[in-house]
């Protein structure tokens, strides 16, 4: 059940979803997290941000769609009260940072420097911030640039892409010539819901926002088996729509190295484990 990601080991394949499991132990009233592959937190800021206006989650038929807007308490407050309780709970933590421009990003990282993490993963593709559409993990060079930029940081990075592109396979090639060790496939498909008035449902309006869960994962499937094929060589880490073992099997087989389990934990906190289990029955 090892799964190795670059240089980065770690017990088992399971991880949590950045955006799904809080900032800090949340699920840990749940799930054991240290017995979690790793968890992954929400993506942060290098500073305090509020997000998106309210409503912004949507049930849909096999998932969700969310326009939340990245909010967290930006990576100082991160560091001083909510990684100390991870750590207490024996987790293994990656950090996720976000940022709207390279400057961004590169300060987030360096604000890690030295932090108890045992990567970060850099988030190029939320379709939901004030950049709308026009996303770093839709441009090879910009997301080349900005991995480079984050190498402050001093821990292995992990590109996490955008299903939302034809350039998914160039762009998964120039995270790694950036420096990321592996790349997280994917995040969330641009999606809308409008009511019965014809507005949208969500705060973030005529923005829309991002679908996940079950009706995603045939989109993740093909996203890791085409950029395994593509580099044969590349870590990748599978997410979207895994629900339980044959989900999470179905990225692994596709060439995922390992896998984060998201939208499933809002209906079952325990997802997470159960997936494990279950992966662990079938070894």
């Amino acid at each position: 059940m090892t799964a190795r990601i670059g240089s980065v080991t770690l017990p088992n394949p399971v991880m949590t979803a950045s955006g799904t499991a809080g900032h800090a132990d949340e699920l840990g009233r749940y799930v054991d997290l240290s017995t979690l592959g790793a968890v992954v937190v929400k993506s942060l800021l290098f500073e305090p941000w509020a997000g998106n206006p309210a409503p912004r989650v949507h049930a849909t038929d096999g998932g969700m769609i969310n326009s939340v807007g990245l909010q967290g308490p930006g990576v100082e407050a991160w560091l001083a009260h909510d990684l100390p309780r991870l750590r207490k709970a024996g987790a293994r933590v990656v950090a996720s940072i976000w940022g709207r421009s390279v400057e961004e990003y590169e300060k987030a990282a360096s604000m890690l420097q030295g932090a108890d993490v045992v990567a970060v993963e850099v988030n190029l593709s939320c379709p939901n911030t004030h950049a709308g559409r026009s996303l770093f993990a839709h441009d090879p060079s910009a997301t080349e640039e900005v991995m480079a930029a984050t190498a402050v940081a001093g821990v292995p990075r992990w590109a996490k892409l955008s299903p939302n592109t034809h350039l998914l396979v160039e762009v998964a090639a120039a995270a790694a010539r950036g420096g990321a060790e592996a790349v997280t496939l994917v995040n969330t498909v641009l999606a809308m819901a409008l009511d019965e008035a014809g507005e949208p449902r969500l705060g973030s309006g005529h923005a829309g926002g991002g679908l996940s869960g079950a009706a995603i994962h045939p989109v993740a499937v093909r996203a890791v088996h085409d950029v395994r094929a593509a580099h044969p060589d590349l870590p990748i880490i599978g997410v979207g729509g895994v629900r339980d073992a044959r989900t999470a099997q179905e990225l692994l087989d596709a060439g995922a190295d390992a896998v984060q389990v998201g939208t499933a934990s809002f209906a079952d906190p325990r997802a997470c484990a159960k997936v494990l289990a279950g992966l662990g029955r079938a070894t």
